[in-house]
């Protein structure tokens, strides 16, 4: 492997003086830890009357009912925003005035107001014009809050990663007669997914926990069943650390299921297939996975 130009490779002494200094750090960050833990023990935060409320049937049934909830609506609210976030950046890539600079007013319109206004917009206009049950509402606001936020957001990310594509690939696609739509169909999008990915999947994980903003408009998800067993069971600090904890796994279980996903389509083979329409002789040929 060449050397770095930027600074030379750190001798035995210096890497034996990080691994010290890394050592330190650790045993700081695990004594500030057990210290948290000892007051909090101390204040009676951990004592066993409160895992023995948290594990009541009822309690856990609150639990599995926000976890639910969380889900439901953070599912519903990507897959509707990878769709819209499609569209829109399907319109900005547009060659007609008309569709690219609406679609362009749309997306920095709902880049720039916040989640929870939206939702408190969309919940107050359906009470207002529906019938509903409250619950309903407030799911469907939370939906299309976070439908439209993060299509927007995402719809960024697609152009960007179909202008990634390079142009001599577009180009010979439009030499073989195909048309704009089968172009981007066809040869930028799939290729385009493995340049998005990680930050679609980052878009997905910030989706999940924004969920949690549908307890301003009484949505019972995760954040909101939590509070009411917090109040239930006279204790705040130990539901919530359990609820974090709940996010973390939940966040943890999509991170690792686009991590393998990733490797999955960069380990996918890839086979060299003859354009259409140019002789084999030329060595003309794309590649597909």
């Amino acid at each position: 492997m060449a050397a770095s130009v930027l600074f030379d490779e750190p001798g035995p002494r210096t890497r034996a003086r990080h691994r010290l200094y890394g050592a330190a750090l650790l045993l700081v960050i695990a004594a500030f830890l057990v210290w948290i833990y000892l007051r909090l023990h101390d204040e009676g935060e951990f004592s066993q009357r409160i895992f023995d409320d948290l594990s009541q049937d009822n309690v856990l049934t609150a639990i599995g009912d926000g976890v639910v909830a969380t889900l439901k609506a953070a599912a519903i609210s990507i897959v509707l925003a990878v769709l819209f976030g499609f569209l829109l950046a399907a319109g900005r890539l547009s060659d007609h005035a008309w569709v690219r600079v609406p679609s362009r007013l749309v997306i920095e319109f709902f880049r720039a107001v916040p989640v929870v206004l939206m939702m408190i917009f969309f919940f107050g206009w359906l009470a207002v014009n529906t019938e509903l049950e409250t619950q309903r509402q407030a799911l469907i606001a939370v939906v299309a809050a976070l439908m439209f936020y993060n299509g927007s957001v995402l719809a960024e990310v697609f152009r960007a990663g179909i202008n990634a594509v390079p142009k001599g690939q577009v180009e010979a696609a439009y030499a073989i007669g195909l048309r704009k739509g089968q172009v981007l169909r066809m040869i930028q999008t799939p290729q385009a997914v493995r340049y998005m990915l990680p930050t679609i999947i980052s878009q997905c994980v910030v989706t999940l926990k924004d969920t949690s903003l549908g307890y301003i408009i009484t949505y019972q998800e995760l954040l909101r069943e939590g509070r009411g067993i917090a109040e239930f069971i006279g204790n705040n600090l130990t539901v919530f650390l359990v609820i974090a904890v709940i996010y973390i796994a939940m966040n943890s279980v999509l991170s690792a299921l686009a991590f393998w996903l990733e490797r999955r389509l960069a380990t996918r083979g890839i086979r060299p297939v003859e354009t259409p329409g140019l002789g084999a002789e030329d060595g003309s040929h794309t590649t597909v996975g």
